[in-house]
């Protein structure tokens, strides 16, 4: 009576006092114990009952071999499994439950091989016991055999009813693998089974965990058009939905229909409901709803701090991380992690450091999560260096990245000068197991690439066994930086080959390549059935590589008339390129029209007011030049700065600037310099007008008496490479057999036996 009643402590009491226990005596203890979900105390109970030479029956097995599953008790079912041979309970029919339960149990505790195994043995299998052997296969991710099991169950005259048909569903969805999950919810009401209601909320939780937010939205319609009532959880999944969309309007239609079904204060959709009206920067109604729920959790706090954190209201957000403690609620990790990711988003490093400290102090060990706030946020501060000294510490204190750090990490040395950088964290990634993960594989590729390093992004290319669409455009586009315009098109028509439909961004790079090669016949072509093969209209980025496909082989007239029948208005790509043909083939009447227009994009830039009346001065307009800078806004507010270049030596970086004269150890070899270098005769080349020597000069002198001839010189430039200096290190690259990396902002120049993979042109 106790026990049935929920008041074990009282049951337990008088199961104490009983001078003599029976099998019944305790069946009532164990299932009551069972029914609290008191695991530890069942196995407790059977151990005690076991001593006392009670014997099981086929009911009390089910019961103990559940806590066992739950607790991952694997050396107490072993030796339920048995007691359950020995007591003959595997061999009837009737005694189904039993073998269900030892299949169950070496399922959840996750011995497959074991499961797999009892599974061939068992002499009856019913509805129970397929639905386990799936359900384990699903677990360990092998969705096939799964499948394959399922239509065996049918062969064998087992009919999948509704739970059988939502394992596989809800592990199909796990994967990612949403498009397939909506087709088995199809079959599975073609096959005379109603989805219920836990079918849908595993459809729309599987939506919205991939980001198909829309979707997810509309099956919640679907699934009340279809007659089956939401609960607790399908509501949170949705309100999570529109928190992702930022979605305030439809937030709040479900928060009132929350409100009618009298489930708005529950913890569960109370917590979605402060996090989507905290994502949508309502945190007045966010502090409604936090006031209101009842039975806060840890989590519903952790919602609440972040909210504040967010819109920069750290003060609020640490007010209630304080009142946490005073309440006696238990702050975990989290807390922690939301309060300092808070702090270093607002640019309170200083408070983000002390707090990442003092959670140490109070013993909360930091997770992977706590140190990724730190290097995002710092590297979002713009301290790259200081996000890779952290990374190193991280790992100094045992503490394992995850594909978050990575993927925050990487993107940061995407630069000539992090090339080593790259491979340190390269290493990382082999360390920490990290390597077959599709993203940062991805990741690695775009960072090598823009390094310099294409060889190494060519070599982890070929070792992704199921590349996606972004391996591919990370790679093709890898290659057109580097000026390999065959390589970009032959790894094209592999991507065609094995069924890859290609993006804009792909088309894009396809024309460059074409632009590059000189093919501009072919190149036009191609983007004239781009309509109708791929059904993709042009967009910015593909009018861009139209006018560097013409403008690179001098037909500037085609070039310009592109861009006036453009639907769009151009951006600065556009003109950008417009000019970038203008200044190669001299053609000041198109670099004029091409620099009045980006001089109203950026008024501020002083490099394009200097060519503007650099121009017009050319062609007797200066005037006129100097009357259209007047009418542009901001004209005492303009960036004077001058070219810059950042060179690596021995992990070590310097820096020069244009302007600067050559310190007494470098004079040899920058003379050498300028007697190598034939001076440019382009009229539009005037960046750096400046006495005084050129900052690539500068770090082409300081590496050839400093770097080894085997190793690549890498040099980043602020502004666009002059063509004299272009020209000097041509010749560099040939005399003294050092291949030379520039990266300035329009191009990466790879400068080797005398040629650049530019081609001149840029």
């Amino acid at each position: 009576m106790y026990a049935k009643c929920g008041s074990l402590d009282d049951a337990r009491q008088v199961f104490a006092e009983m001078r003599e226990r029976n099998l019944f005596a305790w069946s009532a203890m164990i299932n009551g114990c069972s029914r609290e979900h008191r695991w530890e105390e069942v196995i407790d109970l059977f151990a005690e009952m076991m001593r006392e030479g009670v014997i099981l029956d086929k009911l009390l097995f089910p019961k103990i071999l559940q806590a066992c599953s739950n607790i991952g008790d694997l050396k107490t079912g072993m030796l339920l499994h048995s007691l359950a041979v020995r007591g003959g309970f595997l061999n009837s029919p009737v005694e189904a439950q039993v073998g269900n339960a030892i299949l169950a149990m070496y399922a959840k505790c996750g011995i497959f091989g074991a499961a797999k195994k009892f599974f061939r043995k068992m002499a009856v299998k019913d509805l129970v016991s397929w639905n386990s052997i799936i359900s384990a296969h699903c677990h360990c991710g092998e969705n096939e055999e799964a499948f394959w099991l399922f239509e065996r169950m049918k062969d064998e005259g087992i009919e999948p009813g509704v739970v059988t048909w939502n394992i596989l569903i809800s592990s199909y969805n796990h994967l990612g693998h949403t498009d397939e999950a909506m087709q088995l919810m199809k079959q599975m009401e073609s096959s005379g089974v109603a989805p219920d209601v836990f079918t849908w909320t595993s459809l729309i939780s599987g939506f919205v965990q991939n980001n198909r937010i829309n979707e997810a939205l509309d099956l919640f319609i679907d699934m009340q058009n279809a007659g089956v009532e939401p609960n607790e959880m399908t509501i949170a999944c949705v309100i999570s939905a529109c928190a992702s969309l930022k979605c305030l309007r439809k937030g709040r239609e479900l928060h009132s229909y929350a409100i009618k079904r009298d489930s708005a204060t529950s913890v569960l959709v109370g917590n979605a409901l402060v996090d989507m009206y905290a994502k949508c920067g309502s945190l007045d109604n966010a502090e409604r709803v936090f006031d209101a729920i009842r039975g806060k959790d840890v989590f519903t706090w952790n919602t609440m701090i972040g909210g504040y954190a967010q819109v920069g209201s750290c003060g609020k957000a640490y007010e209630l991380f304080c009142k946490m403690e005073d309440l006696g609620v238990q702050r975990n990790v989290v807390t922690w992690n939301v309060m300092i990711s808070g702090y270093i988003q607002n640019k309170a490093e200083d408070q983000a450091m002390e707090l990442f400290h003092r959670m140490e102090r109070e013993g909360i060990r930091s997770n992977t999560a706590s140190w990724n706030a730190l290097i995002a946020g710092t590297l979002g501060n713009g301290n790259s260096d200081q996000a890779l000294n952290m990374f190193r510490q991280m790992q100094s204190v045992s503490v394992k990245p995850n594909s978050v750090t990575i993927l925050s990490i990487l993107p940061a040395c995407a630069n000539l000068v992090s090339a080593w950088k790259v491979k340190e964290i390269h290493a990382s990634i082999l360390r920490s197991g990290l390597d077959s993960d599709l993203a940062i594989s991805n990741c690695l590729i775009d960072t090598y690439s823009k390094s310099g390093d294409l060889d190494r992004a060519l070599m982890i290319f070929s070792m992704i066994s199921s590349r996606d669409l972004i391996s591919w455009n990370s790679m093709i586009s890898g290659c057109i930086m580097h000026g390999c315009p065959q390589l970009a098109q032959n790894l094209f028509n592999k991507m065609k080959k094995e069924g890859i439909k290609p993006n804009h961004a792909i088309l894009a790079r396809i024309i460059d390549a074409y632009a590059i090669s000189g093919m501009v016949n072919e190149g036009k072509e191609f983007y004239s059935r781009m309509f109708e093969e791929y059904e993709l209209s042009l967009t910015m980025e593909h009018y861009t590589a139209i006018v560097h496909l013409y403008g690179r082989s001098g037909r500037l007239r085609e070039a310009a008339e592109v861009i006036e029948k453009m639907p769009m208005e151009p951006d600065s790509t556009v003109w950008h390129a417009l000019l970038t043909a203008a200044r190669v083939h001299g053609n000041i009447k198109l670099a004029s029209l091409a620099a009045e227009h980006l001089i109203k994009i950026y008024p501020r830039s002083y490099r394009i007011r200097r060519l503007l009346l650099h121009i017009q001065a050319l062609s007797g307009r200066t005037s006129e030049g100097l009357k259209a800078l007047k009418q542009i806004p901001e004209i005492n507010n303009v960036d004077h700065s001058y070219g810059s270049c950042c060179l690596v030596v021995k992990h070590n970086v310097y820096t020069f600037l244009t302007g600067a004269k050559p310190k007494n150890s470098l004079e040899l070899r920058y003379a050498e310099l300028n007697r190598l270098a034939h001076f440019s005769d382009t009229i539009l080349d005037t960046e750096e007008e400046v006495t005084g020597a050129h900052s690539e000069k500068l770090a082409i002198a300081f590496a050839l008496k400093n770097v080894p001839s085997f190793q690549k010189i890498r040099i980043i430039k602020s502004i666009r490479m002059c063509a004299t200096c272009h020209s000097a290190a041509k010749l560099i690259s040939r005399s003294h057999r050092n291949e030379i990396l520039l990266k300035d902002p329009g191009c990466l120049h790879r400068f080797k036996d005398g040629k650049c993979s530019c081609r001149d042109y840029w």
